[in-house]
């Protein structure tokens, strides 16, 4: 790709980009939400046309207007939310827009017999008459990259491909990637995980407002290279630097909860036995691979689920199954809750900016008058210094939510809970709180979650990182099984111990 311009009203997403990928290799391509990278590489899948520049494949000039054209070039994308139809069967999904035949019967024996030779070849298994709403997420993350191949890629485009899947998941994704990558496909990892990059890629570019600003061989560069290339100074995620507080001193009890047990509709134990304190002026991290009981906690401690026993406590009133914690009660107790799932749980995607970012908070005086009038002039108004006091980018209240970064969406949703109401919380519960961010976010939201602490509030952390949790935590509790499995202190934890109890192993 060379000379690529593209502009979107006063918005100049990409600035003369020039990119090089050698075939038969991993390219990652990095940069903070809104770099220009996703951009760049909807460009070459058809998304978007750019307004100058050219495009060769295989050393050949390609014109590329939509993704048919793409596809018919051999260019394959596999976008971070799954482009599934859940009510479709897997090999339906992979047919659907490329029937060999109006036959059905034929064209699904057809196709079948090509995608099994294809998992055969690539490893890439998947359940093809399972519907998909039933695959685990590695499964639809391995069904995607089938699709792909079943219509020729040999160009494979992976945006932010591990950012729902487990350590496990992320592990057998990589096998397969080299795998593809022996066997002559070229891949192009849009990611924020630079771990992952120095692991899998055999070259990087790095993009900064639009521009490349680093194209090197993997072989020449380092993590902190990287990252300081991404946001245009040193990045520090750790827990050691003169701006990050490394002490905790915890204080009083602000929640606890003792013996809670959450049983789903089938009868399976999801929690089972489950306590623990939260303190003021301290961090714990909750960390085990996803699927462990985390989510079922999260949504406990925050009122939107009723265990089916144990007890809570929570400024100084108790709570029951019989009569539990409601998210009405819980922000009136000062607790805030930052969920897993930001499109979901979080925010509105199709409100604006101001309406997300009032949510739940809608009743205030300021905002309400008169049997529930909105007074949507201070909300604008807040919402406006939210945004400037939390970096989001663009700073615009009317602008729809969807339209945001994904992490500028995390840092307006932490905003709204964290800082800016009439009374700010005590306790702070957030899930997965860098999901899919860039580094300058992610350095970000870890001096906010420290700032809290610091300011005496007890704050919990649910992440799928282990990095993450080292980084931030002051006590770490393990889960397996939907258990606790062990507690240890920071400086007692190391990726050995805490990996043996994430894999059940009991401590004391």
């Amino acid at each position: 790709m060379q000379g690529i311009e593209k502009r979107f009203g006063a918005v100049h997403a990409n600035r003369a980009v020039q990119l090089r990928v050698d075939s038969g290799t991993v390219h990652g391509i990095v940069g903070e939400n809104g770099a220009g990278k996703s951009t760049l590489m909807s460009i070459l899948y058809g998304f978007y046309e750019a307004d100058a520049g050219e495009i060769s494949i295989e050393g050949v000039p390609a014109k590329i207007r939509g993704s048919r054209e793409a596809i018919a070039l051999g260019i394959g994308m596999v976008h971070q939310h799954f482009m599934l139809v859940d009510t479709l069967s897997a090999l339906d999904n992979v047919m659907l827009g490329a029937e060999p035949s109006w036959r059905l019967a034929s064209a699904r024996a057809e196709v079948r017999a090509k995608l099994e030779a294809l998992m055969r070849d690539t490893g890439l298994q998947v359940q093809l008459d399972a519907l998909v709403h039933e695959l685990p997420v590695g499964e639809r993350q391995r069904l995607e990259i089938l699709k792909a191949l079943f219509r020729g890629a040999r160009i494979l485009i992976l945006d932010e491909p591990t950012a729902v899947l487990t350590p496990q998941e992320t592990e057998a994704l990589f096998v397969t990637l080299r795998g593809l990558r022996e066997r002559g496909t070229t891949i192009l990892l849009i990611t924020h995980k630079l771990k992952e990059i120095m692991a899998l890629c055999d070259a990087v570019t790095v993009m900064r407002a639009g521009q490349v600003v680093l194209d090197t061989k993997i072989a020449d560069t380092s993590i902190d290279g990287l990252a300081e290339a991404m946001v245009g100074r040193r990045v520090n995620l750790g827990r050691i630097g003169a701006d990050v507080s490394n002490s905790a001193t915890p204080g009083a009890v602000l929640l606890g909860a003792q013996g809670l047990g959450v049983v789903d509709s089938l009868g399976v134990a999801r929690l089972a036995e489950v306590s623990l304190q939260l303190r003021a002026g301290e961090i714990v991290g909750i960390a085990g691979v996803s699927g462990n009981g985390q989510s079922e906690l999260l949504d406990v401690l925050s009122g939107l689920m009723a265990p089916s026993s144990g007890t809570l406590t929570l400024g100084g009133q108790s709570f029951t199954p019989q009569r539990w914690l409601n998210p009405r009660t819980a922000r009136a107790l000062r607790l805030a809750h930052v969920p897993e799932d930001r499109h979901r749980r979080a925010m509105v995607l199709p409100f604006a900016a101001w309406e997300s970012a009032v949510l739940g908070h809608q009743h205030q005086p300021r905002y309400s008058r008169w049997w529930g009038w909105l007074r949507q002039r201070a909300m604008r108004e807040d919402t406006a210094l939210m945004m400037e006091r939390y970096d989001v980018r663009p700073r615009n209240p009317a602008l729809r939510s969807s339209k945001f970064s994904g992490g500028n969406q995390q840092k307006l949703v932490l905003a709204r809970e964290a800082q800016f109401f009439a009374t700010q919380p005590q306790v702070l519960l957030v899930g997965q709180p860098t999901r899919g961010v860039d580094i300058g976010a992610i350095e970000f939201i870890h001096g906010r979650l420290r700032a809290m602490r610091d300011a005496g509030g007890a704050v919990l952390v649910v992440s799928s990182e282990l990095d993450e949790v080292l980084a931030l935590a002051d006590r770490v509790i393990v889960m397996n099984a939907g258990r606790i499995s062990g507690e240890l202190p920071i400086d007692q934890c190391t990726e050995a111990a805490l990996g043996r109890l994430m894999g059940g192993a009991a401590s004391h």
